[in-house]
């Protein structure tokens, strides 16, 4: 079968896949970006739609007061009963919670808190009805914060989100480090357990074991990992976090998660970690799973926004609050009033969108009563500015605790302006080849000639120095007073 690889580009983390009929849904992480969980749709496994999000409204996750890097974590979508079902952690949040809905496209539940101390909860059912809950063993509450326990397993009443019984111990993988991603299937005679170990880093892979029994014991396959690109020159690394799904043919994939990687040592993901997918055959009941491989089916189509739809487009995500918290639209237009919250704030007045395609040049057109900008944004310790105050131009580098300014005289007494963030490859060389992207940032005149206030290395914007989770976020913010968003785009350099 011909995969879409990435499948979904961008930050779009941890996903897990369900074929309904003829038709897949994956849902991805979001942490601390609201709306949250978003919900993809694809009826070929190459051109993939946003269905919606299982979060969209107040107190269905407690992402605001969360560290960064909490909120949501690893969803896993099944559909049982006539109800799709999206179990996830709101890490160092409300918890473990199941949410349902008739339709993938929401209106989803308000999330029943299931009694479970842990991560990564999968969902399964077996013949009787009987609905097990497999999860990875961290401990987020308690005295024992941050003990791992491996993977664990119970029973639980999905209704109430009662545990019918203590956890009990599943296989942890092969004793590679942090096994999480449990995922548990009934196929043929045998349940199969498929877990990720080794870490989300590059000694990331996919292992599985098989038992008679959803409870185990469970049977190592002596060939894990099935899938790592670790130690390799693979363009896609971090191989792992993988989801089974059986396509309308009978064939079989491996949906997972995946780094592209840039930089003389392949040390750089600018993007995060995204949706990649690989062909599975069988062999004496076990799985094999092909390297992951990049191509060009799925291209990322150009983005533009003209703020004439009567409600926000579903790609566009806020910091711990919703983009209608943030910004309203009014006669053709997006306006974010100013709450003197930068961009080093933990909920900034912020517009934004998932950087999708590693090279690309995103333009705003805004008017200006105040002070406001355009920014990439890996968290608010992470982001690059340009910022604007109707009469002097600032492009920002904030790193963790170094915070580095370039500033110019705006070229006319406008407050209208024309921003623009460009990524662009780093040139060929022994230097600039040790990084992932270069960023350009500055404004756009009246006849289309880009003035270059700043660029910055881009490999501080990746998921390697930042120890994200998550990934590049790009768009509009306001600080003090009014932005006036009249058009948006993005598009390939």
């Amino acid at each position: 079968m011909k995969l879409a690889n990435p499948l979904i580009p961008g930050f779009n983390p941890d996903p897990s896949v369900v074929r309904v009929g003829e038709d897949y849904y994956v849902a991805t992480s979001t942490f601390e970006y609201l709306p949250g969980i978003p919900v993809y749709h694809s009826r070929d496994l190459q051109n993939w739609t946003l269905a919606g999000h299982v979060v969209t409204r107040e107190g269905q996750l407690q992402v605001k007061g969360v560290p960064t890097a909490g909120g949501a974590w690893a969803p896993t979508i099944r559909f049982h009963n006539g109800l799709f079902h999206v179990a996830v952690t709101d890490a160092l949040g409300r918890g473990t919670m199941v949410f349902t809905a008739e339709n993938p496209a929401g209106p989803w539940s308000d999330g029943t808190i299931i009694d479970i101390n842990g991560i990564d909860p999968d969902l399964a059912w077996d013949a009787d009805g009987n609905c097990y809950m497999t999860f990875s063993g961290l401990l987020l509450t308690g005295p024992e914060f941050g003990k791992h326990l491996g993977i664990q397993q119970a029973r639980i009443d999905i209704a109430t989100g009662a545990r019918l019984e203590e956890p009990r111990n599943l296989w942890s993988g092969t004793g590679l480090m942090f096994p999480e991603a449990p995922h548990l299937y009934q196929i043929g005679d045998y349940w199969y357990l498929v877990i990720a170990e080794g870490g989300t880093e590059r000694g990331h892979s996919v292992s599985i074991a098989r038992s008679d029994s959803p409870e185990g014991p469970f049977e190592n396959n002596p060939a894990n990992p099935v899938l790592s690109a670790r130690s390799t020159t693979r363009p896609v690394q971090n191989t792992g976090h993988g989801d089974l799904v059986q396509t309308v043919d009978g064939e079989w994939v491996l949906v997972m998660l995946g780094m592209r990687t840039r930089g003389m040592t392949r040390g750089f993901s600018s993007l995060g970690r995204e949706t990649f997918a690989s062909n599975v055959t069988w062999q004496d009941g076990w799985p094999i799973v092909e390297p992951v491989e990049l191509n060009d089916y799925g291209t990322v189509p150009t983005f533009q926004d003209d703020f004439s739809a009567p409600t926000f487009g579903g790609d566009w995500i806020g910091a711990r609050r919703f983009p209608a918290e943030v910004a309203e639209l009014e006669n053709g237009t997006a306006i974010i009033a100013g709450e003197g919250r930068s961009m080093d704030h933990a909920e900034p007045n912020f517009l934004g969108r998932r950087q999708r395609r590693l090279d690309s040049l995103t333009v705003l057109d805004v008017t200006v009563d105040g002070v406001a900008g355009l920014t990439v944004r890996y968290d608010e310790n992470a982001h690059y500015d340009i910022e604007f105050d109707g009469k002097e131009l600032t492009a920002r580098a904030r790193l963790a605790r170094l915070n580095h300014e370039v500033k110019l005289t705006a070229p006319n007494g406008s407050s209208r302006i024309r921003l623009f963030i460009e990524m662009a490859p780093p040139a060929e060389g022994w230097e600039d080849g040790q990084t992932s992207d270069i960023i350009h940032v500055g404004f756009i005149d009246s006849d289309e000639t880009k003035h270059q206030v700043a660029e910055f290395d881009g490999r501080y914007l990746s998921a390697e120095v930042t120890t994200s989770f998550t990934g590049r976020v790009v768009g509009a913010y306001c600080v003090t007073g009014s932005a006036t968003l009249h058009n948006y785009s993005e598009s390939a350099l």
